[in-house]
């Protein structure tokens, strides 16, 4: 079952123009760009046949040519990594059972968690779409809610039936929890990791369909699949004790940064 990883990127975010080229600085003093960490994060995925940086934009193709990468340039038009991903792939020609979608927002993405989705996909053939859910500790948590208490909007949560199949995701901090938890307590809530793992069939028919008023409302691109009845498998994921975070605003630069030294990654 051949295997893709795209990395979607774009320059013209809303929230944080040209932040696939912001540099990050790692544990050894070196800044890097966001596109080439998230590179890095796909490079290290075992039993992946290829890895493409999907984007429209020159600066970002440079950069990422730069450093080595295989680069597909895609139309401005696409609305989101989801769309993104179904043109790189009809560009490429197809020919993978398998299509990762690895934002190019989540450079602190352990290679285990992308690793343990296919996985997850591959042992349920019923499902055609499938994301990794992180169990949140106390510090995540805290975060989240600190964000909302800011008028920011950070990352995503989601909620999830005894099937697995996801409930609904949302960027408010769900389900709701009253208690008070310290960094290191285990909560009920799951942080969304921002990958996805699609069958062709679904990724090719996602850019016929027209966003629903969820997608719109929330800015979710998986809410297209559930407002068509298409379910979202979600897979936990364990973080054996690291941090994960993304990039969602300039506030979050000095976090991941933060993130990277106390974990020693370069």
């Amino acid at each position: 079952m051949p295997v893709l990883i795209v990395v979607p990127a774009r320059y013209a975010s809303t929230r944080y123009p040209g932040k696939p080229l912001v540099e990050l600085r790692g544990a050894d003093g070196i800044a890097k760009t966001l596109i080439r960490r998230s590179w890095d994060a796909a490079m290290q995925v075992k039993g992946v046949d290829r890895v493409v940086i999907a984007t429209d934009d020159d600066r970002i193709a440079e950069a990422a040519r730069g450093f080595g990468a295989e680069v597909v340039m895609t139309s401005v038009d696409c609305q989101n990594g989801t769309e993104r991903c179904a043109e790189a792939v009809a560009n490429i020609g197809g020919g993978y059972d398998i299509i990762v979608n690895l934002q190019g927002d989540a450079p602190l993405t352990p290679a285990w968690f992308v690793e343990d989705l296919v996985a997850g996909l591959r042992a349920n053939p019923q499902a055609d779409v499938a994301t990794p859910v992180l169990r949140t500790e106390g510090r995540a948590l805290n975060n989240f809610l600190s964000d909302r208490r800011e008028g920011r909007v950070g990352g995503t949560t989601a909620v999830f039936g005894t099937n697995n199949n996801a409930l609904y995701f949302s960027k408010e901090v769900i389900p709701y929890t009253g208690k008070t938890y310290e960094d290191v307590d285990e909560t009920p809530v799951f942080h969304h990791v921002g990958v996805y793992a699609y069958r062709p069939d679904a990724l090719s028919s996602y850019p016929t369909w027209d966003a629903g008023p969820l997608e719109q409302l929330e800015g979710l691109e998986q809410l297209r699949f559930l407002e068509r009845d298409t379910p979202v498998l979600c897979v936990e994921v364990d973080g054996k004790g690291r941090q994960f975070w993304e990039l969602n605003n300039p506030e979050d630069v000095p976090l991941i940064e933060a993130m990277l030294q106390e974990m020693g990654d370069a």
